[in-house]
């Protein structure tokens, strides 16, 4: 595709739905309701180039693969992804395989959301639906009512688009969900006080599958994006700079996080992308305000540690898809009032996993002796309870949609 272009398809004056945000939430919500005959406009205010920049999760549930296949965009994904029947759990150097497969009879793909991306932004260009990227002063009006419109402004002139519903779908810092009045909104938020600092490398991956670390010194994890490309992170405290961290240093880190054998495997080289990633959960209450409905990162943020943060984004916005269609095809708006609680009920199962996932593998700076003791039984109580794994697996290759 020509990722240079500030925009596909004909400018329009009007649309069923105005989509803000052309991540993965928002070019999926597009593709589903544009395969069932449904008129889409979506606005972002970077360029294709800088949506596509961002390195993000790459762990995709089998309920997402699905959405993806329905909106025609998983033939590549098939094709390069790859298929995971389990991952690794260590403390301290002890190991315990997760068995997906045996314990779920379902396995995860790793495929990078930037390809999810980049698949979805290609099916729109080709289909001709319209993508308006650039878009400045991103503004949504009269969603209270049941004509809504979006103002935005591109090359020094305001356009208007009236729609019959707004999907924000613009991310947590997006303007969708600031475009509502505080007193609509309930938020529940815990901040952690680390991140993680990631490296992305040209060199094969350590392990075949995931392996999630706990160390005294700090958790990490060992994954990938493909046979020749690998993701690593360490947990860094909050104020950590990634000016701050050389290769080498992070390659020393990463080594002491690790078991001997792992450690000694390891292919290190130089990065290609090295960033630091805070961790918070978060989630807004309710997610729909009149013709105004909040789906993705704009609608919570879970810590990576789970990988749910694309899935859960996936999720709200099949939820969102089958709703809206219902709503524009049988004339009926039984789906609409039903999402915000429908996603919602997904949405905290998926928060309570990360935020457990978090509190197993981290070393928190609160944390003591005791504290530790309490980590360190609740692995051994997982490596030791068959029932116990098949908790985690079936919350880690995703809940029922």
């Amino acid at each position: 595709m020509q990722t240079s272009t500030a925009q596909t398809g004909t400018r329009p004056t009007r649309t069923q739905v105005a989509i803000i945000g052309a991540g993965p939430a928002g070019l999926l919500l597009g593709r589903l309701l544009e395969r069932r005959g449904i008129d889409t406009v979506i606005l972002e205010r970077r360029s294709p180039d800088y949506v596509l920049s961002r390195i993000r999760a790459g762990v995709i549930e089998p309920g997402a693969v699905e959405l993806l296949e329905k909106a025609g965009v998983a033939e590549r994904l098939h094709k390069e992804g790859l298929i995971h029947d389990g991952t690794e759990l260590m403390f301290d150097g002890d190991r315990l395989r997760i068995d997906f497969a045996a314990l779920t009879g379902r396995s995860v793909t790793v495929y990078g959301q930037t390809e999810v991306t980049r698949d979805l932004m290609d099916a729109r260009a080709d289909s001709g639906a319209v993508s308006i990227y650039e878009a400045e002063d991103v503004s949504l009006h009269d969603f209270e009512t049941d004509r809504p419109k979006v103002r935005y402004v591109q090359d020094g002139v305001t356009h208007e688009i009236a729609c019959d519903v707004i999907a924000g779908c613009d991310g947590f810092h997006g303007v969708a969900r600031a475009s509502l009045p505080d007193s609509a909104l309930k938020t529940f938020e815990r901040v952690y006080p680390f991140g993680w600092l990631g490296i992305l490398t040209d060199r094969p991956p350590v392990a075949e599958e995931l392996i999630y670390a706990h160390h005294a010194r700090g958790f990490a994890l060992c994954s990938m994006r493909s046979p020749t490309r690998s993701r690593y992170y360490v947990q860094v405290a909050s104020d950590e700079r990634v000016e701050d961290w050389s290769d080498d240093r992070f390659w020393d880190e990463l080594r002491q996080r690790l078991d001997p054998e792992t450690a000694e495997r390891l292919q290190t080289g130089p990065s290609i992308e090295k960033s630091i990633a805070p961790l918070r959960s978060f989630v807004a209450e309710p997610l729909r305000f009149g013709r105004l409905f909040l789906a993705g990162d704009a609608a919570h943020i879970v810590p990576p540690t789970g990988a749910k943060g694309l899935n859960l984004a996936a999720s709200d916005v099949g939820y969102l898809a089958d709703a809206l269609l219902e709503f524009f095809l049988d004339r009926s708006s039984a789906g609409l009032d039903a999402y915000s609680a429908r996603a919602l009920a997904r949405i905290w199962k998926a928060e309570r996993f990360s935020w457990w996932m978090t509190s197993l593998l981290h070393v928190f700076p609160e944390t003591d002796t005791f504290g530790r003791r309490i980590q360190r039984a609740e692995f051994d109580y997982l490596a030791g309870s068959p029932a116990a794994q098949r908790v985690l697996a079936e919350n880690y290759v995703g809940l029922p949609m």
